[in-house]
């Protein structure tokens, strides 16, 4: 059921109202003006939460960029969490994970032929520049990364994730409960996305979640679910392998280091018992005794055997040294994707195509175009008129 992995810690509550008033007073200095957000003339699209942990930023994210790649010039832009460098990197042939952070190289692995991806804490300096870099300043639309609570950009579009099992009008303020600053914060949002419904969801449950939401009309809401994809070899070794062929009696070691694998393991129940959780931290750097780790428990199951991670974690585990020739060549990661629920994915599709279209260059350009021409002729007709 909805909010079902939510915990609140009770004897931590006093701690969430000091930190709420802190995080309350922080939104008023930017809502006052006392803080400073800054628009930008190139279409600015931003997906994020309000929560601590996973919520589908990077499938929904990249949702967007199969989207618009085709037609539009993209850059990714995250802050880079957990990377080994500083200021803004743009990524390129000789990147890793340990130059722009997990999540970022796993979207440069999958489409950075196709797009750009950088990252810069801050956000604002991080878009100055992909505007004036030689290499992306044709850049049509920009999507921000994990930047919904970053207020010092004022996006065109902010898109706000909601975990389905974890909804904010359950939950609770940091640090008794996974709240980053209270729920009335959703009101930023232009687009509300509840992620990781199930896909049996009731209408009795779309109803529910909606009034709890209290969105404002102007706000749009959408459900969106989970799709696995086809199992992918993380090395070469490995012989392709597809989800099907798990037997009930298949050992899968399943790798994770993400803020949520709960939902994952769930998941992976369904195709057998014999599943051997081997969790980390969210974004977890692995060490040489997590490798080995890994290595001594793969060796421990029989033959019938896979280890299975995410495409978060084989970001990272591409570039780290240690791992048995038998791991390589029987470790997958499974890519996810999400789909819209209630056959509203044309009405997404519609709203981010158009906001695109409106606010492109050629179209800003027109407009300023036509507002000198009209101030010409109102010019002219002015002197025309005294004489």
């Amino acid at each position: 059921m909805e909010g079902d992995f939510i915990k609140i810690k009770k004897y931590l509550l006093p701690l969430s109202f000091i930190y709420g008033l802190i995080i309350r007073f922080r939104n008023f200095l930017f809502d006052t003006g006392v803080l400073k957000s800054r628009s930008f003339t190139i279409p600015v699209i931003s997906v994020g939460n309000i929560t601590v942990g996973g919520s589908g930023k990077t499938p929904h994210v990249e949702y967007l960029i199969r989207l618009l790649k085709d037609n539009k010039k993209v850059t990714v832009l995250s802050r880079g969490y957990k990377r080994k460098t500083k200021h803004f990197q743009l990524a390129g042939k000789e990147t890793t994970a340990r130059h722009i952070g997990d999540e970022p190289y796993q979207m440069f692995l999958k489409y950075g032929d196709q797009i750009n991806v950088a990252v810069d804490a801050n956000r604002c300096e991080g878009i100055d520049l992909i505007l004036k870099n030689e290499k992306t300043k044709d850049t049509d639309v920009i999507l921000l990364d994990d930047a919904f609570q970053h207020r010092y950009v004022k996006p065109g579009v902010n898109i706000l994730l909601v975990d389905y099992h974890r909804l904010i009008i359950y939950d609770k303020m940091l640090p008794s409960g996974c709240l980053r600053e209270p729920q009335e914060g959703k009101q930023r949002a232009d687009i509300v996305i509840v992620t990781k419904c199930p896909e049996n969801l009731r209408p009795m449950d779309y109803r529910v979640i909606t009034k709890g939401l209290n969105l404002y009309p102007y706000q749009k809401l959408f459900f969106t679910t989970i799709r696995y994809e086809e199992l992918r070899p993380v090395f070469p070794e490995a012989a392709p392998f597809s989800l099907e062929q798990i037997s009930k009696n298949h050992n899968v070691v399943v790798l994770s280091g993400i803020a949520s694998p709960k939902h994952l393991l769930l998941d992976l129940a369904n195709y057998t018992e014999n599943l051997h959780p081997l969790t980390f931290s969210d974004h977890h750097a692995f060490s040489d005794k997590d490798i080995s780790r890994l290595n001594n428990l793969f060796d421990s199951l029989n033959e019938k055997r896979i280890i299975i991670t995410t495409e978060k974690d084989a970001a990272r585990l591409v570039n780290v040294d240690g791992l048995s020739n038998d791991v390589k060549s029987h470790i997958y990661a499974l890519p996810i994707s999400v789909a819209f629920m209630l056959d509203y994915r044309e009405q997404f599709d519609d709203f981010i195509l158009s906001y695109v279209m409106k606010n492109s260059k050629d179209s800003v350009l027109a407009k300023t175009n036509n507002r000198n021409e009209q101030k010409n002729n109102d010019k002219a007709d002015k002197k025309t008129i005294s004489f």
